[in-house]
Order: structure tokens, then C-alpha cells, then sequence
């Protein structure tokens, strides 16, 4: 029956320090009790109404005190607190890696004194358990198989890893897709402003054609006007005007024709940039295409970069909730070691008495 009450024992807190203990001795000077930074926990026995700080590294009883009324908790620097334990004639000096760490294991060290003076009021008749003393680890302890739950926290963080690298190479298929999408967007505004610039230059050479022409008529008229003054002064002989009259039309003619020429080839030239233009606008229209494309890619990416982030956190929840069962789990396992070693004790000495 000794153990069985030790199964209605549950931690309440835990937290992660550095666990000291005063030096005998000196009374004055702390010793490491743990290599590294081990759990210390708050177990409440609601059997016999019990709270204790239990801490176990490996299969040694770092810390096993039961909390009174009379102790005191004290914050000794930012992230170093003691408290005294009568019982087991020493004192406890906790390092914690933050000042909030600290502060809320000294809320719960308050807290779960009150309720332990709470318990003592209402059973005044009853005597508290006298608590262990630090028992030394079996020499053959048994062997616990928690590769299990480490292998399943491995696959879980190489699951991890393996989210997080399909989500960088999906950032990276996006970045690509805006820098493409940044150099279509550079060369429609391109576009657009040869565009702009050829529409106002088309609407100009459109206007100076009307023109041109209104002139090229007149010039035509004219030339025939010419041409027909010329053939009747040839026909009437010494009758008409006189030889340097005929030149001097002869040569306003040819100037007209060169003038014509020349109005020709501007015409020929302005409908060559009509079709340059138009060539222009294809090319806007099909940029504008690519960027719809782009952004139409660019919406699918960031849909599967969603899901991937939405796939990533439950994996994450998953692995968190995972760890929290297996901390519980170890917790309790070692809970259980310690009182297997005490009832063990307890069973060598009932053999020696």
C-alpha cells in the first residue's frame, strides 16, 4: 500500500534550473548538485494533502523537500533564489536562466506554501509525513526504454526541418517569380511610354499629313496650272511670253516636283512608324499577358506557401504537445524510480531490523 498512494501525486510545476545546496561546512559557500540545468517540480499528494519540490537527475534524488508553512522562499539576485529545508538540514539554491523564470517559481513557491498552511489548519490532528533523505542510486537501476518517444521527437523535428525546407524553396520560387514579375511590370512601363510617345507623334504626323496634303494638292494644281501654261505658250510660238518667262516656269516646276518628292517620302516615312507602331502595341499586349500570368503564378505560390506555413504550425502544435507528454511522461517515470529506490530502502531495512 506504501506506493500506491504515490500514484495519486501529480505535478502542479515544473521549471528548469541550476540546483545548488549551502556547503556544510562552511555554511557559507554553494555546490553544484547537478551538472547541467534539471527540472524542479511541485507535486501535490491529494491522498495525504502533501506538496512537495522534487527534483531527479538521472536516478538520484536531487531535491526531495516537503513544503511548510515556515518556509521562506528568498530572491537572493535577478535569477538566484534559496529557500531552507530543516528537515534535511541544508539549504537549496536555485539558478534560473531568466528573471521571469524566477519570478514565477517564487509565486508558485508562495502559493504552494499558503495552501500547505491551509492544509495544516484544517488537519491539526494529523502529522506530516517525515520526508525522505537524498537516496543514492541503485547500483543496478532498472533500465528504462524511452528511445521511443526520443525517436518519435527525431522524426518530429526532421519533419520540421523537411517543412521548413519546402517553405524556403517555395519563398524562393516567389521572389524569383516577383523579380520576373518586377522586370515585366519595368518593361510594359517601358512600353507605355513608347507608346505614349508614338501616339503623340502619330497624332502630330497624322495632323502635318492633312496638311501636307491640302499643300500637295495646291502644288499639284498648281503644276498643272503651269503645265498648261507652258504647253500654250508652245503652241502659240513667238505669240506668248518670252524665253525667260518659259525658263523661270520650267524651273518653278521642277522645284514643285521636288517639293512633291520630298512630301512623298515623309508620307512613306510616317507610315512606316504607323506600323512600328502597331508592332508597339503587340508588344504592349503581350506583356500585359506574361504579367497577368505572373501574377495568376505568383497567387498560386502564395496559396502553397499558406498551406505549407498552416501545415508547418500544426506540425509544430503536434511536436510541442508531443514534447509536453513526454516531459510529463519522464517526469512521472522518474517520480517513480525515486520511490522505487525508496521503497527498496525502506525493504532493506525492515530485512536488517
Amino acid at each position: 500500500m506504501y506506493p500506491h498512494h504515490r500514484e495519486r501525486e501529480q505535478p502542479i510545476f515544473s521549471a528548469r534550473a541550476h540546483v545548488f545546496q549551502i556547503d556544510p561546512a562552511t555554511k557559507r559557500n554553494w555546490i553544484p548538485a547537478s551538472k547541467h540545468a534539471v527540472t524542479v517540480s511541485f507535486f501535490y499528494d491529494a491522498n495525504r494533502n502533501v506538496y512537495r519540490i522534487i527534483s531527479v537527475g538521472g536516478t538520484k534524488a536531487i531535491i526531495n523537500c516537503s513544503v511548510t508553512p515556515s518556509m521562506t522562499f528568498t530572491k537572493t539576485s535577478q535569477k538566484f533564489g534559496q529557500w531552507a529545508d530543516s528537515r534535511a538540514n541544508t539549504v537549496y539554491g536555485l539558478g534560473f536562466a531568466t528573471e521571469q523564470q524566477l519570478h514565477q517559481f517564487a509565486e508558485k513557491f508562495k502559493e504552494v506554501k499558503d495552501a500547505a498552511r491551509l492544509a495544516r489548519e484544517k488537519s491539526q490532528d494529523k502529522e506530516l509525513a517525515n520526508t525522505a533523505l537524498t537516496i543514492a542510486a541503485p547500483q543496478s537501476p532498472p533500465v528504462m526504454c524511452v528511445n521511443g518517444p526520443e525517436d518519435k521527437l527525431f522524426r518530429s523535428q526532421s519533419a520540421d526541418i523537411t517543412l521548413s525546407s519546402e517553405k524556403e524553396r517555395i519563398k524562393k520560387m516567389l521572389s524569383e517569380g516577383s523579380i520576373c514579375e518586377m522586370n515585366l511590370e519595368a518593361e510594359l512601363f517601358t512600353l507605355q511610354d513608347s507608346n505614349s510617345k508614338l501616339v503623340a507623334a502619330l497624332h502630330e504626323a497624322n495632323a502635318n499629313v492633312e496638311q501636307w496634303k491640302k499643300q500637295l494638292t495646291a502644288y499639284q494644281e498648281e503644276t498643272e496650272r503651269l503645265r498648261d501654261q507652258v504647253a500654250e505658250l508652245e503652241a502659240h510660238g513667238g505669240h506668248g511670253p518670252s524665253d525667260l518667262l518659259k525658263d523661270e516656269l520650267t524651273q518653278s516646276l521642277e522645284e514643285l516636283e521636288s517639293l512633291l518628292k520630298a512630301k512623298d517620302e515623309e508620307i512613306h516615312i510616317l507610315q512606316n512608324k504607323k506600323a512600328e507602331y502597331h508592332d508597339m502595341e503587340h508588344d504592349r499586349d503581350e506583356a500585359i499577358r506574361r504579367l497577368r500570368e505572373m501574377e495568376m503564378r505568383n497567387s498560386e505560390l502564395e496559396r502553397r506557401i499558406q498551406n505549407s506555413e498552416q501545415n508547418l504550425n500544426n506540425s509544430l502544435e503536434d511536436r510541442d504537445r508531443m514534447d509536453s507528454e513526454i516531459q510529463r511522461a519522464i517526469e512521472i517515470l522518474d517520480i517513480k524510480i525515486f520511490d522505487l529506490n525508496d521503497l527498496r530502502q525502506s525493504l532493506v531495512k525492515l530485512i536488517d531490523k
